[in-house]
């Protein structure tokens, strides 16, 4: 695989608003998806990491932003998610990829990613160059609004069915389990010297408490034998002559404003962590997870 090229630490990823990043390249049914990746934040990473030709895998792909941007990259994806009915909006992504014109492939698996391992075809094992994945970060999101005669009330904003087994409704020791579980199956699918990419950001359970989900991902990603390359941001807001123009929704705003009212200076987030982490050249496929460090004291579950 050819040198991955130089990547700078701060990603200018949301220069055109998410709904334009998606317009005329995914269905329009993608915005049910209550987490969806940003294409521009995936297609940067791909085009960093990877060459054409390459395999990028992500085990939890929700509506297929990391397969789309891998296909119109001329690299194959595979991907694999836990609720039908995102698995059929990203067969449906593909699809529409592949009618584009775009000139990679992609194929989607529906299933429990922390059984990764049953459902990957066996030819994946050791050629994967990219893993490029996202967790959720708890059962729901502040998803979208539509205005009733009532007042404003959200959609899309709850993954699926509680007993899917989606780590949405895990908790945060079964979240960070499940995913460990995750990485070390993923491990075992990479090239030596293959890259992992970890988007995520901190997790507010309530005004005052924040909780450092990259910092739990990244001993977690340690704690299976990957080597941190390094930490950078993504933007979740624009750049426009010197100033930063939030992309924030209007739940965040409201959120933000009742925390600084009742004294708690609480900020809009406007940039995801992306961990860069490699798996050495030298190192073993069949790694085994080490213990995870706990947390002291131990975080409360996502509610």
């Amino acid at each position: 695989m050819a040198e991955p090229l130089p990547v700078t630490s701060l990603w200018l990823t949301c220069q055109q608003p998410a709904r334009d990043q998606r317009r005329g390249r995914y269905v329009p049914q993608t915005s049910s998806h209550p987490g969806k990746m940003l294409p521009h934040l995936a297609a940067h990473a791909i085009s960093s990491y990877t060459a054409p030709g390459d395999l990028v895998f992500d085990p939890m792909c929700g509506a297929g932003t990391t397969l789309v941007e891998a296909m119109h990259l001329g690299r194959h994806g595979i991907g694999i998610d836990v609720e039908p009915r995102f698995t059929q909006l990203a067969a449906a992504n593909i699809a529409l990829a592949q009618s584009q014109g775009a000139t990679g492939t992609a194929q989607v698996l529906t299933g429990d990613a922390t059984g990764l391992l049953d459902l990957m075809p066996a030819s994946a094992i050791g050629e994967v160059s990219l893993v490029l994945t996202s967790p959720p970060y708890g059962r729901g999101t502040h998803g979208l609004v539509h205005t009733t005669s009532t007042g404003v009330r959200k959609r899309d904003h709850h993954y699926g069915d509680r007993d899917s087994g989606n780590l949405a409704y895990a908790g945060w020791s079964r979240l960070l389990d499940g995913f460990a579980t995750i990485l070390a199956a993923s491990y075992q699918l990479l090239r030596p010297g293959a890259t992992v990419v970890i988007t995520c950001r901190p997790v507010r359970r309530h005004r005052d408490d924040l909780i450092d989900l990259p910092g739990e991902l990244l001993a977690v990603a340690q704690a299976i034998g990957l080597v941190p390359v390094q930490r950078c941001a993504a933007m979740l807001a624009a750049v426009r002559d010197g100033q930063i123009v939030h992309r924030a929704n209007m739940f965040g705003l409201l959120a933000v404003r009742r925390a600084r009212a009742e004294g708690i200076p609480v900020h809009l987030v406007a940039h995801e962590d992306v961990l860069v982490l490699r798996r050495s050249a030298a190192a073993p496929a069949d790694r085994r997870p080490r213990p995870i460090p706990q947390a002291e004291p131990a975080l409360p579950g996502i509610a």
